[in-house]
């Protein structure tokens, strides 16, 4: 009686192992959007510094930040919306900063009318070459 249960107790947590693990793609972005995620670790408010920005990752040998840093530049930082939107692009997408900087200027030039070639989608544009 002993082995049945054992042996049924294994088959079904095997079975949901493995039902999760094939479903993992819709459960695990709501793992991290929980709200027990959010006190676990957050900065400290007020740190905008471009050393800031490199040490959240928003860096790269395109965007480099060290000559800010080594030219003693004394600016705010980067804009606190655009790293906002940035890091949630690099979060959800799982990409890396060149290519979330991409994307976040993408949609940035779609909003505002300018096509992915760099000239504006309106009708009326006359360009002279």
């Amino acid at each position: 009686m002993t082995y049945l249960f054992y042996s049924t107790l294994t088959l079904l947590t095997f079975i949901l192992t493995t039902l999760a693990y094939l479903f993992r793609a819709t459960w695990l972005p709501h793992l991290s959007q929980s709200r027990t995620a959010s006190y676990l670790y957050s900065r400290l408010p007020g740190n905008s510094s471009f050393e800031a920005d490199m040490e959240a990752g928003l860096s790269s040998s395109n965007f480099d930040l060290n000559t800010n840093l080594a030219a003693g530049d004394s600016r705010s930082g980067l804009d606190e919306g655009a790293k906002r939107e940035i890091l949630q692009i690099m979060k959800k997408r799982r990409l890396k900063f060149d290519e979330a900087r991409r994307v976040y200027m993408e949609q940035r030039f779609a909003a505002n009318g300018i096509g992915a070639d760099g000239r504006p989608r309106d009708p009326k544009f006359v360009s002279f070459s």
